[in-house]
């Protein structure tokens, strides 16, 4: 838990004690690329719903792809920034975001390759080609940083940014 935010106060919070928002989170690296993740997700989604995917099967598996992790990512990002985590402690949080970013980055993959695949320049709208060129473009660069999230949230999970010293206070604090 060495590299979320937070893990050390979880102990010590108060069960009826209101949310608190949690600047030093967006300041850490699972914080930033979480952020990061959001602008990325929604230029992506943004960019296939911009066209006639509909038209296309594959766009409608991009626009699935990006809209549902769209949406979780944020989901997880409130529930970090508001500290929910700390309330709901038997939930092993550093595995569940380490899962959630491995499968993330997986399904990013195959979004990627799929929407790289099915762009043609022989478009018949100019437009239709330069937004789904973009959004592939996008789906990679967020595919990347949900890969990145997958190996600090593997750190927190194993706990190397820590020393035994460290984990011990912490843990009976």
């Amino acid at each position: 838990m060495a590299g979320l935010p937070g893990a050390a106060r979880a102990r010590s919070a108060p069960p009826g004690t209101p949310p608190t928002l949690d600047g030093t989170f967006l300041c850490s690296p699972l914080g930033g690329l979480m952020c990061a993740q959001a602008v990325l997700g929604l230029l992506v989604w943004s960019l296939i719903a911009a066209t006639t995917y509909h038209l296309h099967a594959a766009y409608g598996w991009v626009m699935f792809v990006s809209l549902f992790f769209w949406i979780l990512t944020l989901l997880f990002l409130v529930t970090y920034l508001l500290q929910l985590q700390l309330k709901f402690y038997v939930i092993p949080w550093p595995l569940v975001l380490m899962i959630y970013h491995a499968v993330a980055t997986v399904l990013y993959i195959t979004a990627f390759v799929t929407c790289a695949a099915a762009v043609h320049p022989t478009s018949w709208r100019q437009w239709d080609y330069n937004r789904r060129a973009a959004a592939s473009f996008f789906a990679c660069v967020t595919m990347i940083t949900y890969g990145v999230s997958t190996f600090f949230s593997f750190r927190a999970w194993k706990g190397l940014g820590s020393n035994a010293a460290t984990s011990q206070v912490t843990d009976h604090a």
